[in-house]
């Protein structure tokens, strides 16, 4: 019998509907022995030339993994980017490629609202001053106060700017994919957003023509003082020239969950001001349940259209 992958770093079989009914049809179902991001490699070799659905992480579907998995008919993305898929090579091999676009958008949307709050008040700076024995009476700032500007408008960037909203920020946004103004919330031009906006925010997925859109360029027209966040992907952002804003202090802070490698092990590291996570965004138990569940429904349902098993 033809065997599934799960490349996911991690992956509750035990608890998943439609795993286990695949498991009742016959197939042998395939976790990932790494339990990190596959690389290239790796994710060719666990796919091997028998493999016909893969419930997919992030690691690279480029043309050559799809080209290599020759038996492969069915991908279902465990979470809403589909930068790591090869998108025309796989439509060239007919197969069948599913994402899971709403799940995780309240856990990013929840998870930029606290980078956002801790570079505001200095939580975790302060948190570590009183570690070492001092007591800072840090001033912080509100959100109420703030102009929040979110590149991106779908359905993370429509949450983060609720959420804002309802701290009594002022939310402007740009998202050329949207032609009529959202309730509340002002469409501009990017370079006005970077202008004017005293917290900038990334919500947008990555393609090449918005590589880097955030470089030395763009940052030099933030304010000075600005705080900046990308929760959505790190080919977003220059991320030297983001080191070097903050370093100078004209980006007071910033806050990032993705990188353009990862694990990363740049150079932001060493920046004070930046608050650095391990691309956590949808990791919170009740979001990544809900993922896990619908990739699964999808990639049964692919398997149903594309003829490989019979409901």
């Amino acid at each position: 019998m033809s065997k599934i992958v799960v490349s996911t770093s991690s992956f509750d079989f035990d608890h998943n509907p439609a795993i286990q009914r695949l498991r009742a049809q016959g197939f042998t179902v395939t976790g990932n022995p790494h339990h990190r991001r596959l690389t290239e490699e790796e994710i060719i070799e666990l796919l091997g030339a028998d493999t016909i659905a893969l419930l997919a992480g992030v690691e690279p579907l480029t043309q050559r993994v799809l080209t290599t998995a020759k038996a492969l008919k069915v991908i279902a993305r465990c979470g809403t980017g589909m930068d790591s898929v090869d998108l025309q090579a796989a439509q060239q091999r007919n197969i069948r490629v599913s994402n899971t676009p709403e799940a995780p958008a309240q856990a990013v949307a929840e998870l930029t609202m606290g980078l956002m709050l801790d570079s505001l008040r200095q939580i975790h700076h302060t948190d570590r001053s009183v570690r070492a024995g001092e007591w800072p009476r840090t001033q912080g700032r509100l959100l109420a106060a703030r102009t929040v500007g979110i590149v991106g408008l779908g359905q993370i960037g429509k949450r983060v700017a609720k959420l804002c909203q309802a701290f009594g920020a002022k939310v402007v946004a740009h998202d050329p994919h949207l032609q009529q103004n959202p309730e509340d919330v002002e469409l501009v031009s990017l370079n006005s957003l970077l202008e004017q906006a005293d917290i900038v925010t990334l919500h947008l997925p990555y393609s090449s023509d918005v590589h880097h859109l955030i470089d030395a360029t763009a940052i030099a027209r933030m304010q000075p003082g600005t705080i900046f966040i990308n929760a959505a992907r790190g080919g977003l952002v220059d991320e030297a020239a983001l080191c070097t804003a903050l370093n100078s202090g004209h980006i007071e802070a910033a806050a990032l969950d993705s990188f353009e490698q990862e694990p990363y092990q740049g150079p932001l590291r060493e920046c004070k001001q930046a608050i650095l996570t391990s691309h956590i965004g949808s990791l919170a138990r009740e979001t990544r349940q809900r993922m896990e569940i619908e990739a699964a429904e999808n990639l049964w349902q692919d398997m149903v259209a594309a003829g490989l098993i019979h409901e």
